[in-house]
């Protein structure tokens, strides 16, 4: 009998929204500072997903140019309705301080995989917006609503207020409907009706090992609200040996063959085998992620199958199996005009100034821009991990300088999270590799003043990265066959939500290829393939 195997979005797929159009389901997770924006996914059997577009590509529906580290697209909520599908999402320009600087837009379109319409500036009150089509046809806008004042508890409450179509705007007066249980931090809301009720789904606890998922529900759209009794309905907090930590965040789905699932945010904590499990649950390179579960009513109220920390294997629906062919090449020559769907950006779109795989057929070319600590114009092209073992490799062919100037591959959690092995150039040796890292800000090269020199007669330099669960490290090859480990052993941990400081940070480990040219040259380096390789998962 075929089961869904959680979670079912790996690596770096955080706040699924789930909707079904006909006999197809899509999910909708958060992509935060990475371009373009929002990942949307499908299936036809809840068991199989792929990747199949990224709604927001184009300047005027997200520029994020600026944004701090984990703002950005945050929840986006995904629904289908009146023939078409809606897309409501929030951009954020300030993560930490007693502010949440951000916007709540909508864009629509006929196809999930279409081109989006330009969006529809709704308010700025709060993040994690979503949109309910209520049975008489009028719709309604819900979000957290976020209360700056340092006396009070930010999370103010769940807001409400009607969305005019026609106008293209807000109506009334919001109205705080559900203020949250004593587990705080009441915020990424959607609402439903089934039978006589509404229910409202909220996530409570903050999005680390406390994360939840609480219902409530009234007869009416405005309340009020009754919480169910034996909140919250998912947490794997009392569970700390489960696999599938940090539950909540969750979206409802009724299938067209009459059953109700559940998709929800978790995460999965690298093996931990020397730390008291109860003091440090550990950490989540991958990110986090998504998982269905199976729900039943009882008593009105729904439950997760199996119960409140869910399941790593669930029950699959009553539906025909649908394969996907695999969406990523395990080694990628460049011979299309159009990068692969898994490579993102980081805040601005990829224009043929800055990446082109025109320039050079087979090859791809990232021209020089900013350093991997910028929050405004990067070069550079990367894909998420999405296994805990997994090598990846590219080939480049650059010529640099200067020192200004470098090329390489790279494994970034953020602006202050990351490390590099890289081509550049230095007065005594000419060409040489240099090593790179950043570790919560503090920066280090390993090599001193000893880099590797490349040899002259070398076009292309082959740089790999092996990651191995707890650890990982980087190689290189200048023929592409005998291969010479770089005796660095980094830590997988280190790019990870769970280590980064400050709090208040989303996302999870990439690997890719980056261009350096601080000297604004913008001298190219042109990769010949990318290679990524799953181990295990």
């Amino acid at each position: 009998m075929m089961a869904i195997q959680n979670p079912v979005l790996r690596g770096f797929n955080p706040d699924p929204s789930i909707c079904r159009a006909g006999e197809d389901y899509y999910i909708a997770t958060s992509t935060f500072e990475w371009f373009p924006g929002v990942q949307l996914h499908h299936s036809r059997d809840l068991v199989n997903w792929h990747l199949v577009h990224r709604p927001l590509n184009r300047l005027s529906q997200l520029d994020m140019k600026g944004n701090p580290n984990s703002g950005g697209i945050w929840a986006p909520d995904l629904s289908y309705h009146d023939g078409k599908f809606w897309l409501v999402y929030t951009d954020v320009k300030v993560v930490n301080g007693i502010w949440k600087d951000c916007l709540n837009y909508l864009v629509t379109c006929d196809t999930i995989d279409g081109e989006w319409s330009e969006p529809i500036l709704l308010n700025g009150v709060g993040f994690d917006a979503s949109l309910f089509h209520d049975e008489d046809g009028r719709k309604y806008l819900l979000n957290m609503y976020w209360d700056h004042r340092m006396y009070h508890h930010p999370f103010y409450g769940i807001s409400l207020q009607e969305y005019d179509h026609e106008k293209q705007q807000l109506i009334g007066e919001p109205q705080i409907i559900y203020k949250g249980t004593d587990l705080r931090y009441t915020e990424g809301p959607h609402l439903y009706r089934v039978n006589d009720y509404y229910y409202l789904f909220v996530a409570e606890g903050g999005t680390t090992y406390q994360h939840a998922e609480t219902v409530a529900r009234s007869r009416e759209l405005f309340g009020p609200y009754e919480t169910q009794p034996d909140y919250p309905m998912l947490s794997a907090w009392q569970d700390p040996r489960h696999p599938l930590q940090k539950c909540g965040h969750a979206s409802l789905l009724h299938t067209h063959t009459d059953e109700w699932y559940l998709a929800h945010l978790t995460g999965r904590p690298l093996p931990n085998d020397t730390l008291p499990i109860l003091d440090n649950r550990g950490y989540c390179p991958l990110g986090r992620e998504t998982a269905l579960q199976q729900i039943e009513w009882v008593d009105g109220w729904p439950m997760v199958v199996g119960g409140k920390q869910g399941k790593v294997e669930v029950p699959a629906p009553q539906m025909e199996p649908v394969v996907w062919e695999q969406d990523y090449p395990e080694h990628d020559d460049f011979d299309s005009t159009e990068l692969n769907v898994h490579f993102q950006t980081l805040r601005i779109p990829l224009t043929k100034d800055i990446a082109c795989l025109e320039s050079r057929p087979g090859y791809l070319r990232l021209y020089g821009r900013e350093s991997l600590s910028s929050l405004f114009t990067q070069a550079y092209v990367a894909r998420r991990w999405q296994a805990f073992s997994f090598d990846a490799a590219t080939a480049i062919d650059f010529r640099p300088t200067t020192f200004q100037q470098g090329a390489g591959l790279t494994c970034y959690y953020n602006t202050e999270n990351w490390s590099t092995l890289q081509i550049t150039w230095h007065e005594k040796y000419g060409r040489v590799l240099d090593l790179l890292i950043c570790d919560n800000g503090q920066f280090s090269q390993p090599f001193g003043r000893k880099p590797i020199p490349v040899p002259e007669e070398t076009e292309l330099v082959h740089i790999k990265v092996e990651v191995r669960v707890q650890q990982y490290h980087y190689s290189y090859s200048f023929d592409g066959q005998h291969w010479h480990t770089v005796p660095v052993e980094l830590e997988c941990y280190k790019l990870s939500d769970d280590y980064v400081q400050g709090g208040g940070f989303f996302t999870g480990a990439f690997v890719g290829m980056n261009c350096i040219d601080m000297g604004g040259r913008r001298r190219h380096a042109d990769f010949d393939y990318f290679m990524y390789k799953e181990l295990e998962g």
